[in-house]
């Protein structure tokens, strides 16, 4: 990857989080720092000729498929969709608000670009196998990529689809965990912990690859691999919270709005003035949880 394309992506994702923030604040609610743990992923699966698509025939039967099964990072995922051309940017800041089509989840057939129904988490993985087995049977070359958070690996289901995609050799099939180590409200070493998460994996058939998730060069190089009768994973190690300070790593930040200190120190690090925060209301500016 050259320093370029670098830099061309490195602008989408700042661009991303800055759209996350905005659309949270104006909603008063959203799931901030789980959108950005995984918002150099999406950028580099949508902006750097990972994912087939045409954002204007979404349903398109050659296109690639990505399945965010930890819905709860859709935040990221609208932001992206926007700038690729699936719907208007300004349907971005109706987020969550009454009538709106964008909820703090992803759901199939609010907006084109969605493919599944998600944030009962545990589901997206077996959705994916089954789309990717689906087309292995049909003798299509689309690919299927699904993400995971790494707390949403303590569910039965994830491994029982796991177990699925390599006994059927979906070679098809792009596991990406989003392991950045928490939780909701606490780590998951302490919650459940999955260490020896590669070996894991490895033994139930996968092909796996350890990266760093904010690493754009080594996104690209592991996502476009592929395998012809083996599944894959990769284990995409990430920050929850990446790009504001008082977020990164901090479990109190799964839901939570900046208050007025906060908020001028997460504007300063994402290169934004208030002014570009757009119309919303004052009482915004205080913490939820």
């Amino acid at each position: 990857m050259t320093d370029e394309k670098k830099k061309e992506i490195a602008k989408i994702a700042l661009t991303i989080r800055q759209t996350v923030l905005k659309m949270a604040v104006r909603a008063n609610g959203g799931h901030i720092a789980p959108a950005y743990s995984m918002t150099d992923i999406v950028a580099e699966l949508y902006f750097d000729g990972i994912l087939r698509y045409d954002a204007k025939q979404p349903d398109w039967p050659g296109r690639d498929y990505f399945i965010l099964s930890k819905g709860h990072g859709a935040l990221a995922l609208y932001a992206a969709l926007a700038m690729a051309g699936y719907f208007p940017e300004k349907e971005l800041w109706t987020f969550c608000k009454l009538g709106s089509r964008l909820g703090s989840l992803a759901k199939k057939g609010s907006v084109p670009g969605i493919e599944a129904t998600t944030g009962s988490l545990g589901h997206g993985l077996s959705y994916a196998v089954g789309i990717a087995l689906a087309c292995k049977m049909d003798a299509l070359d689309n690919r299927i990529f699904v993400m995971l958070g790494d707390g949403e690996c303590e569910e039965g289901s994830v491994w029982e689809g796991l177990m699925a995609a390599a006994h059927h050799e979906l070679g098809n099939l792009t596991v990406i965990i989003d392991s950045n180590g928490l939780q909701a409200m606490d780590s998951v070493k302490n919650i459940m912990s999955i260490d020896g998460f590669t070996e894991k994996l490895c033994a139930f058939g996968f092909d796996v690859e350890d990266i760093d998730g904010h690493d754009y060069a080594a996104i690209h190089q592991a996502l476009m691999k592929q395998n012809v009768n083996q599944p894959r994973a990769v284990i995409a190690h990430t920050v929850k919270g990446k790009g504001i300070s008082f977020m990164e790593g901090v479990p109190i930040w799964h839901y939570r709005i900046p208050n007025e200190e906060e908020m001028d120190i997460a504007l300063r690090e994402l290169q934004m003035t208030r002014e570009d925060l757009g119309n919303y209301e004052k009482c915004l500016f205080r913490n939820v949880i």
